[in-house]
Formats: C-alpha cells, structure tokens, sequence
C-alpha cells in the first residue's frame, strides 16, 4: 500500500526533481566513464538505460494497458542525450496527465493494478539513477529521509514480490524487520517458498529472523545494492533476498 502522504501528484514532483539532476550530473561527466556503483557500465549506457526504461514504463500510463506489453523498438536516429530529453519530457507530461486511480497493467504480484504504482516506480528508478550518475561526478547529493521510506516501502511491499515470482523463484522462507532510525516507519516482511511475500508494519520491539537497521537512506540504497551497512543481523539468506539490486 502507498505511504500515507504520498500521492501520484507528488511522485510526480519527485521525478521531475530527481530527473533534472539526473540530466545534469550525465551532462558534466565523459560519456565513456565508468559508473562506479553499476560495475561494467559507462554514464553513456546509464543514460540509455534510463531512456529506454522510461519509454516502457510510461508506455502503460499513456495507453492504460491492462496486459503486459513488448518494448517499443529501439531509438534510432538520436543521440543518448537526445533521446534522454525526449523521454524525460514525454514522461513529465504523462505523469502529470495520468491520475494515479486508473487502472492499469503493473509489474508485481503484490501490488494494484493502478497507476500510482507507475508513478512511485518511475519516481524511484530515477531517484536511484540520478546516485549513480552523481556517483560519476562525485557530487552525491543527501536524499531526504521521508522519500527514503517510501522507497523502503516500495521495495518491500512491490519489489521483494516481483523478484521472487521472477524466472528464477526464490525457495527462501523467513521474516525479517527492517526499521529505520529516523522515520517511524518499520516493516517486517514474511517469505514463503513459493507465495507472495507478505508485509506489514512491525510493532515495537518485534523481531525476525533477519533484522535490518540504520538511518533510512543508508537502509534504502543497501537495499538497492548501492550503500553498505554494517547493523544487519540473522539469516543471510532472508537478506540477501531483501537486497533487490544486485545486478540493477
């Protein structure tokens, strides 16, 4: 479920914010650098990636899909950074013009079929590639605690799911709590071979059999592979499927 207080309306602001120093960070870096926390990549395939994951996944708000759809083609024809402009403005108008209530085709078994869950995507893919991009010029940016814990939340009730229904299904079972210092949120989110994942709030002092915990943006980029933390505890495997970014 959406973090109270978060709307399409506001996801959308975020995007638009993220995406303008995304687009500045890839402007004042060599195209041909390597990103230092996407091993093998350079900012040129950064900004490439973006693109083409903006070009799919607002393909859904702006046809309202209700079944899984194939990639557009490939871009021809432009330069990474001219097809980056032409998609970051695409998707401005479409999350602006795309109410968050409509029903739509999503990504993960855990979540509605509803359009907010889009825009909290999009919000957040960008969010975690405009770190990578500053991550090139060495001009990280503090990402506020609030939009950390909706990116926690997202992870966890949306991502953990899509990732263990994946080609490749996890056969890991056990809970852990995941409870950020500074916000007050806290999660415990339950496996299950072969099920859904479950998650919830935890209650205070509730354990699991995994416990994360750390202030909400470390807790937020470890879980997206991007930050090390040291205050994790118990079953490693229950971790290890939390940490949804290996490889993105």
């Amino acid at each position: 479920m959406a973090q109270t207080g978060w709307t399409a309306e506001r996801w959308t602001a975020v995007f638009i914010e993220q995406a303008e120093m995304f687009r500045k960070a890839v402007a004042d870096a060599d195209p041909a650098a390597e990103v230092p926390t996407r091993p093998g990549w350079t900012v040129q395939d950064l900004v490439v990636h973006l693109s083409r994951f903006l070009e799919t996944s607002t393909a859904y708000l702006r046809t309202g899909s209700r079944h899984p759809m194939q990639p557009p083609p490939a871009q021809t024809g432009l330069t990474p950074l001219e097809y980056l402009d032409l998609q970051l403005t695409a998707a401005g108008e479409i999350l602006t013009a795309v109410p968050g209530n409509r029903p739509v085709w999503t990504f993960s078994p855990s979540a509605p079929d509803l359009a907010w869950v889009w825009h909290r995507r999009i919000a957040h893919e960008t969010v975690l590639r405009r770190f990578d991009a500053q991550a090139v010029v060495r001009q990280v940016v503090a990402t506020d605690a609030d939009l950390c814990a909706d990116g926690i939340d997202e992870v966890l009730t949306t991502i953990v799911a899509a990732k263990v229904a994946g080609d490749v299904p996890s056969e890991v079972s056990g809970s852990a709590v995941v409870r950020p210092t500074d916000v007050p949120e806290a999660w415990l989110i339950t496996l299950t071979a072969g099920e859904v994942p479950e998650t919830r709030a935890a209650a205070p002092g509730e354990e699991g059999d995994a416990s994360v915990v750390g202030d909400a943006e470390l807790v937020y980029f470890w879980l997206w592979n991007r930050m090390n933390l040291t205050e994790m505890t118990g079953d490693r495997r229950v971790l290890d499927v939390l940490q949804v970014g290996r490889g993105h």
